[in-house]
């Protein structure tokens, strides 16, 4: 286990230029994850069944990804009648052919989508003239997805880059309703009047929306480890900069590139959701997704090329128990520790934070600050992970430590600005990160 807690200035954002390899790990600082055992021989396989298991070899990675939640309540969800939608998202790294998930995880009802398609976005909802890709499922152009299933999509040969920015477009020929979403995109994405524009670069915005209906992931080939970032609104990105990627998994993703060259290419998806817990959640109010140690299995697990998790949760745990019932520091850890049980039972690595200062947050009393220390007490001084991020340690005010620094300070005194999110990031330690994937 390591303790990152390295004051690091902050810096533009990072140019893809740079390049070194990385370091080989102290193997007194990190746990060393064992691989599958070696094959004792090669196995010879008829021709037949080689070419039926070449999907063995493909090496998926998940480029980005949300969390679906939901449902919403019925007087605020959104429908799409005969519209298309089109969903903007940014890679993180490059492939040569791209698949998507799409989910109806949240739904009661079948979703039919009646034609979808993957470009390259140029500005607001255009697409670069002969990027669109058709996409199919299991063959068909349309696909109806039964409630509480998710489906990918048969993968198209399309070359991205990294960071490029992808348009994403869904077809409903019926009504189809807005029951499986990431509620907090950061991101503008666009409803076009009644009508297939799809295949269309552009077309006439009915309104446009601030979430992500449906699309819970985008993959490349070619191999690449991913890291999943689970947690709550810290992670999704509350208080960055709209249409910007400025949450800190697009820093730390921009980050290993710049950093790392070829060893960096590593995928990054951010799972977060703004009010997400470790332990509970409220089945009156799902769009904050339920609790970490229930969707782990989903959005951490089925996540393609998962090799390692960073994980940032517990605040809501603490702000939204009652002075009566107040969460208790055990109750904490034994959630991260069945977190890291799970996780290191399927050769994930586990990175974890510690909590960010709250002092003067809405719900900040000096009972829930005690948790919220006792918490990243145990998280500084246990054995259990991989790695450990002292973000409360570089966010605080060092005159007030139990305060977001002022310069970090979105507005709310919980959640960090562009510049915090980008601190973050800087204080993750790129080679001993990377030497957990291999």
């Amino acid at each position: 286990m390591t303790i990152t807690a390295v004051h690091v200035s902050p810096t533009a954002e990072a140019s893809q230029l740079g390049c070194h390899g990385a370091a080989a790990p102290d193997p007194q600082r990190r746990r060393v994850l064992l691989g599958l055992p070696a094959l004792a021989g090669a196995l010879a396989l008829h021709p037949s069944l080689a070419s039926a298991q070449a999907w063995r070899s493909d090496g998926w990675c998940a480029t980005w990804g949300c969390a679906p939640a939901g449902p919403p309540p019925s007087s605020s969800t959104m429908s799409f009648s005969g519209q298309t939608l089109r969903l903007i998202v940014r890679a993180s790294v490059g492939g040569n052919r791209v698949r998507i998930r799409l989910s109806n995880e949240m739904g009661s009802a079948p979703l039919t989508i009646g034609a979808a398609q993957v470009g390259l976005r140029s500005s607001g909802a255009a697409v670069v003239a002969g990027s669109n890709h058709p996409l199919s499922f299991g063959g068909r152009s349309t696909v109806t997805i039964t409630a509480g299933a998710p489906v990918l999509s048969d993968p198209v040969s399309f070359q991205i880059a990294p960071f490029a920015d992808l348009a994403v477009s869904l077809y409903f020929p019926g009504t189809a309703s807005g029951t499986t979403i990431h509620r907090d995109a950061w991101q503008a994405n666009y409803v076009s009047h009644p009508g297939n524009f799809a295949a269309s670069s552009t077309f006439t915005v009915a309104r446009t929306i601030a979430s992500w209906p449906f699309l819970t992931e985008v993959d490349v080939d070619g191999g690449a480890p991913t890291i999943v970032a689970i947690g709550d609104s810290i992670t999704d990105g509350q208080g960055s900069s709209i249409n910007l990627n400025r949450r800190w998994p697009d820093y730390l993703a921009r980050r290993l590139q710049a950093e790392l060259g070829m060893s960096g290419r590593i995928g990054m998806v951010n799972r977060g959701i703004a009010g997400n817990r470790l332990l509970a959640d409220d089945p009156n109010v799902l769009l904050p997704g339920r609790e970490v140690l229930e969707r782990f299995d989903r959005d951490v697990l089925a996540t393609a090329g998962v090799r390692a998790m960073i994980v940032l949760i517990g605040i809501n745990d603490i702000v939204y128990s009652s002075g009566a019932s107040l969460v208790r520091v055990d109750d904490l850890v034994a959630g991260l520790r069945q977190l890291i049980a799970r996780a290191h039972a399927r050769g994930i690595a586990v990175v974890v934070a510690t909590m960010p200062p709250m002092e003067g947050f809405v719900y900040y009393t000096p009972a829930r600050e005690a948790v919220r220390l006792g918490v990243n007490s145990w998280l500084r001084s246990s054995d259990d992970f991989d790695l450990v991020l002292d973000w409360d340690l570089i966010l605080r005010d060092p005159a007030s430590p139990a305060r977001l620094n002022t310069i970090f300070n979105s507005r709310d005194w919980l959640h960090p600005n562009d510049l915090g999110y980008q601190t973050m990031a800087n204080a993750v330690p790129l080679e001993q990160l990377a030497a957990l994937l291999r």
